[in-house]
């Protein structure tokens, strides 16, 4: 008898509900009841050097896994029902004697790899399979991919399709990801038995799957790694796509396309690609939420005595501005539907705001011009409010 049919006869022999206490037709509630109570009973933290308490701990533990899950237990007790008494004294033919049966537990116990199927697959089933058998790995999505785009402050209103050249984590183009040399055949990986995982405990009663660190969870190996990836079965690899960058978008905001990411593995969907949007600036709009901000220079003479200017607008013809007279420095105007494109479609509206100019140098008509405003303004000075008592 092989290893592993020695440790299936092993649990084939044991009664796990005699081990918790309690009748093949307990409650759910009442198995779990039980190994409530006799784990903390024979908990090895509250037992340290108890060498039987601790034995027994593990037996229930064991015991528990199999009863106190439905699907585990339905496996479990179909299986005594069959061979019902070799619970007692063994399988006819087993390790437990009373081989009157005309049948040897090999053949009862044999991986479906040998023909056998039947018994064999049912403890596979129920303990986690063994050598010869391998698992089906679940498909996987492929990771997510992270990159930055740049582009201009008119595309990002309008909307812009880029080309992206990415680089991500695939699986090795030399050996497809097996991790193999190529041209050389695997076997089953004698570290997990080909399952893909071993189980570490985390502490008392509890464990965790925890991926195979000798096949890396492909449940295979080989004797010869590939020489282009050192067995790891990933390489890198580098693409180009395009990527619609939606109208509207604001600097820094990520976009998320969906099925642009990594390859997935065992046919699983492609992980999503998510691009951060840098928006360059623009020489004179600037952007606040949907709408567009611009600055203004309005002359003196604009301001005070009132004007009809022209303004530009990001993406059409230039529109009539109406300054009204005595207009003050840094008052906003508001021309609508000239500004960004809104989620919904809409447009938001330009900002436009008056910086009044102070010429730097003034010849000679204009300086006799202002002097002559002075004098006649001589009598309103504008900061005797400063002087006020308060």
């Amino acid at each position: 008898m092989s290893a592993t049919e020695g440790m299936r006869a092993d649990w084939a022999n044991k009664d796990f509900y005699a081990e918790l206490g309690v009748k093949k037709d307990a409650t759910a509630e009442e198995i779990k009841k039980a190994y409530r109570k006799l784990a903390r009973a024979n908990h090895p933290d509250s037992h340290p050097g108890d060498t039987a308490k601790h034995e027994k701990f593990k037996k229930v533990a064991e015991a528990y896994d199999v009863v106190g899950d439905a699907g585990k237990r339905k496996k479990y007790d179909e299986m005594r029902e069959l061979y019902s008494g070799g619970f007692r004294g063994g399988f006819p033919g087993g390790g437990g004697g009373g081989g009157t049966g005309g049948f040897d537990l090999n053949d009862l116990l044999r991986d479906r790899a040998g023909g056998g199927g039947g018994f064999g697959d049912m403890f596979g089933d129920l303990f986690g399979g063994g050598r010869g058998r391998t698992q089906q790995r679940r498909p996987q999505k492929g990771a997510d991919v992270e990159t930055t785009a740049t582009i201009s402050f008119t595309d990002a209103l309008e909307g812009v399709t880029i080309s992206l050249r990415l680089t991500s984590d695939a699986p090795c183009p030399d050996c497809s990801g097996t991790g193999g040399k190529p041209g050389t055949k695997p076997h089953v990986c004698p570290e997990c038995d080909g399952a893909g995982f071993v189980v570490a405990s985390v502490g008392g009663a509890f464990s965790m799957n925890e991926t195979c660190p000798a096949c890396g969870g492909r449940q295979l190996v080989y004797d010869e790694p590939c020489p282009t990836c050192q067995g790891s079965g990933r390489g890198m690899s580098a693409r180009s796509i395009q990527a619609r960058i939606p109208a509207g978008v604001k600097d820094g905001q990520k976009i998320r396309l969906r099925g642009k990411g990594a390859a997935g593995e065992n046919g699983g969907p492609a992980g999503d690609l998510f691009v951060t949007v840098k928006v360059s600036p623009h020489r004179i709009f600037s952007r606040k939420g949907d709408n567009l901000t611009l600055d203004v220079p309005v002359s003196f003479d604009e301001a005070a005595l009132g004007a009809e200017i022209k303004i530009p607008t990001l993406a059409g013809s230039p529109v009539t501005l109406k300054i009204p007279a005595g207009t003050p420095n840094g008052r906003t105007f508001r021309v609508r539907g000239k500004g960004a494109r809104k989620s919904d479609g809409t447009m938001g509206d330009l900002l436009a705001t008056v910086e009044v100019q102070v010429p730097a140098v003034l010849d000679t008509a204009a300086r006799e011009a202002v002097e002559a405003y002075r004098a006649a303004t001589a009598g309103k000075p504008l900061r005797a409010n400063l002087f006020e008592a308060s």
